[in-house]
C-alpha cells in the first residue's frame, strides 16, 4: 500500500474513538493549564448526535423506560442526551464539572448546572433514571460517583453506566510519551500492567467486568444486564463508508458472541435496590 494510503488510514482509524474522547483523573501530576490541556483532564462531550450515539440510546431504551421520569445526565457536557431524553420526558436534569459546558448547555435547555458526580446537589430518591456516560473514569473517586447515583435513584429506579472496557484492543484517550500528550489511538497499552499502562496513560481510567462488578458491590444496587459494546465507526464511515459499515457489521455480530469481551464499553443496566 502507497504511504499516502496507509497515513490516510492510520489517521482514519485514529478518529475511531468513544463518544467521550479524552479523560483525566483529578489526581494526575499533568495538571492542565491551557485549553487544550483542559479537554485532556475534563474530556471532549458528544459534539453531534450520529449513529453511534443513537446505537446508544437505542440501547438504554431497550432496558429502562424513559417515558414520564424524571432522568439525571450526570457529567452531561453540552447536553446532547439531556436533549434526546427530553423527548421522553420534561423532566430532565443535567450536571457537569466544566462551567463553559454547562453555559453553552444551558442556552439551549433548562435545569443544567455544575456539579462534581461525587457530590450531586439533589435529594435523596430524586429520580428514576440516572446516566452516566463515559464518565467514571474521569472522576476523582469513581466508587464514590455510583454511590451518589444511587442515592439519589429511587428504590427500583435504574442507573446506567458506560464506562471503557480494559480489553479494547486501543486506548482511545490520548497517551503520554516522554511527558507530551498525543491525541489518538494506541494499541495494546491498556493489556500492559498497571504500573506501565498508568506511564502511558495517567490520565484516564478502563475497567474490566470484575472492576465493574467491585466498584458496585455493597452499594444499594443489583446489575441487571452488563455486556460491552464496540463503537459507532462515525468517522470512518464518513471517510470511508464502505470500510465503516464493515466493521459495524463485524463487530456488531460480535456482540452476539464471547468475542463482546474487547468492545470499546461496558454497558450497565443497575437496579437500586432500597
Amino acid at each position: 500500500m502507497p504511504i499516502g494510503r496507509k497515513r490516510k488510514l492510520r489517521n482514519t482509524l485514529n478518529e475511531t474513538t468513544s463518544d467521550t474522547t479524552l479523560a483525566s483523573r483529578e489526581e494526575t501530576e499533568l495538571a492542565p493549564a491551557s485549553a487544550e490541556n483542559k479537554a485532556i483532564k475534563l474530556g471532549h462531550p458528544s459534539y453531534v448526535w450520529r449513529y453511534g450515539q443513537n446505537r446508544r440510546l437505542d440501547l438504554i431504551r431497550d432496558h429502562v423506560t424513559l417515558e414520564e421520569k424524571r432522568i439525571l445526565d450526570v457529567g452531561c457536557g453540552l447536553g446532547m442526551y439531556v436533549r434526546q431524553f427530553r423527548a421522553f420526558s420534561h423532566a430532565v436534569y443535567g450536571v457537569d464539572i466544566d462551567a463553559e459546558k454547562v453555559e453553552k448547555a444551558s442556552q439551549h435547555l433548562p435545569d443544567i448546572q455544575v456539579a462534581p458526580a461525587e457530590n450531586l446537589p439533589f435529594a435523596d430518591r430524586s429520580f428514576d433514571v440516572v446516566l452516566s456516560h463515559e464518565v467514571i473514569e474521569h472522576v476523582r473517586d469513581d466508587r464514590l460517583a455510583l454511590r451518589e447515583a444511587l442515592r439519589v435513584l429511587v428504590a427500583g429506579g435504574h442507573l446506567i453506566v458506560f464506562a471503557p472496557n480494559r480489553l479494547y484492543p486501543f486506548e482511545t484517550h490520548g497517551f503520554y510519551w516522554r511527558g507530551k500528550y498525543h491525541f489518538g489511538n494506541i494499541p495494546f497499552v491498556n493489556y500492559l500492567p498497571d504500573n506501565w499502562r498508568r506511564q502511558l496513560a495517567p490520565h484516564v481510567r478502563t475497567y474490566t467486568s470484575e472492576d465493574i462488578r467491585r466498584l458496585l458491590e455493597g452499594l444499594p444496587g443489583q446489575i441487571l444486564y452488563h455486556i460491552q459494546i464496540y463503537p459507532g465507526y462515525d468517522n470512518i464511515v464518513a471517510h470511508r463508508p464502505a470500510l465503516g459499515h464493515l466493521l459495524r457489521s463485524i463487530t456488531y455480530s460480535l456482540e452476539r458472541t464471547p468475542l463482546r469481551t474487547f468492545g470499546l464499553s461496558h454497558f450497565v443496566v443497575v437496579r437500586k435496590t432500597e
